[in-house]
C-alpha cells in the first residue's frame, strides 16, 4: 500500500540533506530509518529490518568485486606498464596528426581495461599525456578536455565500478553487463579519436602542427623502452585482462572468483615488474580507502530500496509514469536529464544509489531493454561528472596538472565536444540496443 506522506517525507529530506552537503550514505541511511519507523511505528522492526540488510550485504561476495577489482588496477598502475604501453602506442602514431591526442584515447582505453575507475584515470593521464602535449605546442584547454573527456571511458569499458554497482542494484548479471558495455566502450573511443583527427585538421594549430617542431623531443620519445620491455608490458596486462574477463564471461569462474584472480595475477606482474614492498602497503591501504566508503554507500542504499519498497513508492512512480501517456523516449528524456542536472552536483555512484532503484523499473515498464538502459545509464551519469560547476573529473584534471596558467572555466569548456559526442552515443544505442546486446547474446 503506498504511503504517500511517507514517501514524500523520505525523498524530499534525502534531496535536502544531500544538497546541504551531509555524506550521501548519512543522507540514506537517516531517511531509511526515518522512513522504516514511520511505516511500521515500531523500533524493534528498524534495528530488524538494518541488522538484516547489513548482514545479507556482508554475505554477498559480490561486494568483494570492487575492491579486488581496484587492487587489480591499482597494483598494474604501480607496475609501470600502462606507461609503456602509452609510450608504445605514441611512437608508433608518429606520422598521424593529432597523435598525442590519439594516443590519449588509446590510452585510457588501454587503462580503462585494467582499473575501472575514470577519476583514476584522469589523474593518471594528466601526468603522462599533458606535460607532451603542452610540449608539442598544443592548445592547452584541448590537451586537457582530451583528458578529461576520454577519462570516461573508464566508467564504460570493464572491469568498470560503476557496471559493478548497477549490476548489484537492480540485480542483473554483472558479466553481462560488462560484456555489454564493450563495444559501446570502443565506439566511443573512436568517435572521440574522430572529434580528435577532424580538429587537428580543421584547427592544425589546436594540436601545435602550425609550428616547426624541429629540434623538439617529447620526454616519451627519449624514454629508453626496449622492445622486450614494450612486449612484456603489452603481454602481461592484456594477458591478465584477457583471463580475468574471459573466464568471467565463458562462465570459467564468478565475478568475485574473476577478480580474486585478477588482483593476484596483477600483484605477481607488478612486483615482477619492480613494485617494492613499501609500494604494496601504499596500493592497499589507497584501495580501502576508496573501497571502504563505497561499500558503506552500496549498504546503505540498500537499506533505502527497503524502505522505498515498504512505502511503495517505487511501484507508486512507475504507475504514475505508465499512466501519463508520456512516450517512451520522453520518459528517458526525463530520466537522463535528472542524471545530467544531479551530476552538476553529485558524484556517480551516489547519483546510481539514489535514482536507479527508482528508475530502472520504470524503464522496463516502458519496454526498454534492461542492458541497453544500463550502459545508456552509465554514459549519462558519467558525462555529468564534465559537467560545471561540480564536474569531479575536470577539477582531477585540474588538481592534477598543477599548472596555474589553466582555469577551471578552461577545462570545462573544452570538455563540452566529449559531453555531446557521449550524448551522441548514448542516442545511438537507443536507436540501436543490438549494439550493447550482441556480445552478451552471443558469449553468455
Amino acid at each position: 500500500m503506498f504511503d504517500f506522506g511517507t514517501a514524500a517525507l523520505m525523498v524530499g529530506a534525502l534531496l535536502i540533506l544531500v544538497f546541504i552537503g551531509v555524506h550521501v550514505a548519512v543522507a540514506l541511511g537517516v531517511t531509511s530509518v526515518i522512513g522504516i519507523f514511520l511505516v511500521t511505528g515500531r523500533l524493534r522492526i528498524v534495528e530488524a529490518t538494518i541488522a538484516s540488510t547489513a548482514a545479507e550485504a556482508l554475505r554477498d561476495f559480490t561486494f568483494a568485486v570492487i575492491p579486488l577489482f581496484m587492487l587489480m588496477g591499482e597494483f598494474m598502475g604501480r607496475s609501470g606498464a600502462v606507461s609503456d604501453i602509452y609510450v608504445g602506442i605514441n611512437r608508433s602514431l608518429r606520422r598521424m596528426p593529432a597523435r598525442l591526442g590519439i594516443a590519449t584515447v588509446l590510452g585510457n582505453t588501454v587503462f580503462s581495461f585494467v582499473t575501472g575507475v575514470s577519476i583514476a584515470s584522469a589523474a593518471a593521464f594528466s601526468r603522462i599525456a599533458y606535460p607532451e602535449m603542452k610540449a608539442f605546442g598544443y592548445h592547452r584547454g584541448f590537451a586537457l578536455g582530451a583528458i578529461a573527456g576520454s577519462s570516461c571511458l573508464g566508467m564504460l569499458i570493464p572491469p568498470s565500478v560503476l557496471m559493478i554497482v548497477w549490476g548489484i542494484l537492480t540485480e542483473q548479471s554483472i558479466g553481462r553487463i560488462f560484456l555489454a558495455g564493450v563495444l559501446p566502450g570502443l565506439m566511443l573511443a573512436s568517435m572521440f579519436i574522430l572529434y580528435i583527427v577532424a580538429t587537428a585538421i580543421m584547427s592544425p594549430k589546436t594540436v601545435g602542427e602550425h609550428v616547426s617542431h624541429e629540434g623538439v623531443e617529447l620526454e616519451a620519445d627519449k624514454v629508453d623502452l626496449p622492445f622486450p620491455k614494450l612486449a612484456g608490458s603489452v603481454i602481461g596486462v592484456g594477458g591478465i585482462v584477457a583471463s580475468v574477463l574471459g573466464g568471467i564471461w565463458f562462465g570459467i569462474f564468478t565475478p568475485t572468483e574473476g577478480a580474486g584472480a585478477g588482483a593476484a595475477l596483477a600483484l605477481i606482474f607488478a612486483f615482477m615488474k619492480g613494485m617494492t614492498p613499501r609500494e604494496f602497503v601504499s596500493a592497499v591501504y589507497a584501495v580501502g580507502k576508496t573501497a571502504a566508503p563505497i561499500l558503506i554507500l552500496l549498504f546503505a542504499a540498500a537499506l533505502y530500496s527497503r524502505t522505498l519498497a515498504m512505502t511503495g513508492v517505487t511501484t507508486a512512480i512507475r504507475e504514475f509514469f505508465v499512466g501519463s501517456g508520456l512516450e517512451p523516449w520522453q520518459v528517458l528524456g526525463i530520466i537522463i536529464l535528472i542524471w545530467f542536472i544531479l551530476g552538476m552536483v553529485v558524484d556517480s555512484i551516489s547519483i546510481m544509489l539514489l535514482t536507479v532503484p527508482i528508475v530502472e523499473p520504470i524503464a522496463v515498464a516502458f519496454g526498454f531493454d534492461r542492458l541497453t538502459f544500463a550502459i545508456v545509464g552509465i554514459l549519462a551519469i558519467e558525462a555529468g561528472l564534465l559537467t560545471p560547476p561540480f564536474g569531479l573529473l575536470v577539477y582531477t584534471v585540474k588538481a592534477a596538472i598543477e599548472d596555474p596558467e589553466v582555469g577551471v572555466r578552461q577545462i570545462f569548456k573544452s570538455s563540452i565536444p566529449y559531453w555531446g559526442i557521449m550524448l551522441l552515443a548514448a542516442t545511438l544505442l537507443v536507436l540501436f540496443p543490438g549494439i550493447a546486446n550482441w556480445l552478451p547474446n552471443q558469449l553468455m
